[in-house]
C-alpha cells in the first residue's frame, strides 16, 4: 500500500536546529564495528552523534545484508556478523528501504548513468529519493555519487555536530 504523505511527512527533519536526514553506507558501519580499520573512532564518533540526535538514518535493506557478509566473510564468525547487521537494523531512528521494482529502476538508472556498483547506485538512489546526506567511505560515492546527492565522508559529516 503506498502512502500519499509527502517523503518530507514519512521522514521528517529532526526537530534540533540543524538536523540532517543521513544515509549511511555500509563502509562506515563495518570502520565503526572493525576498532583496527583506519578512522575507526570518526565512524563511533558519528554513529553516536546521529544517535544522541535523533536525526533520521535512511539506508536500503541491503545493507544488513552487506554488513553480515562483510563481518563473517573477515571474521569467519556468522554469529557476530548476524547480530551486529541485526542490531545496526534495529538502531533507533534507521529506516530500511526496500528495493521495490521503482526502487530497483531508479538503482538502474543511476548504476548506468554514474558507473556506479549496483549496490553503491542504491545508496545513491536512497540519498537521492528521500534528501539525505550519504555518509560513506567509498571513493566511488564521494566522486561520482557526489554529482547527484550530497555524499560526505564521517569526518565532513561529523562537522554537523560540531566536531
Amino acid at each position: 500500500m503506498t502512502s500519499n504523505r509527502t517523503i518530507s511527512e514519512r521522514f521528517p527533519k529532526p526537530a534540533r536546529p540543524g538536523g540532517f536526514r543521513y544515509t549511511i553506507d555500509a563502509s562506515v558501519f563495518l570502520n565503526a564495528f572493525n576498532r583496527n580499520e583506519r578512522d575507526h573512532a570518526e565512524s563511533v564518533r558519528l554513529l553516536a552523534a546521529i544517535q544522541k540526535a535523533g536525526d533520521p538514518v535512511i539506508v536500503p535493506a541491503l545493507v544488513v545484508a552487506e554488513i553480515a557478509s562483510a563481518i563473517a566473510r573477515t571474521t569467519s564468525d556468522r554469529d557476530t556478523a548476524l547480530t551486529y547487521a541485526s542490531a545496526t537494523a534495529s538502531l533507533p531512528h534507521v529506516t530500511l528501504i526496500p528495493i521495490t521494482a521503482a526502487m530497483a529502476m531508479d538503482t538502474a538508472d543511476i548504476a548506468a548513468t554514474y558507473r556506479l556498483r549496483g549496490s553503491d547506485a542504491s545508496y545513491v538512489a536512497v540519498a537521492e529519493r528521500y534528501a539525505t546526506t550519504l555518509v560513506s567511505l567509498d571513493q566511488e560515492h564521494l566522486t561520482r555519487g557526489a554529482r547527484i546527492a550530497t555524499c560526505q565522508t564521517p569526518q565532513q559529516a561529523l562537522r554537523h555536530f560540531g566536531g
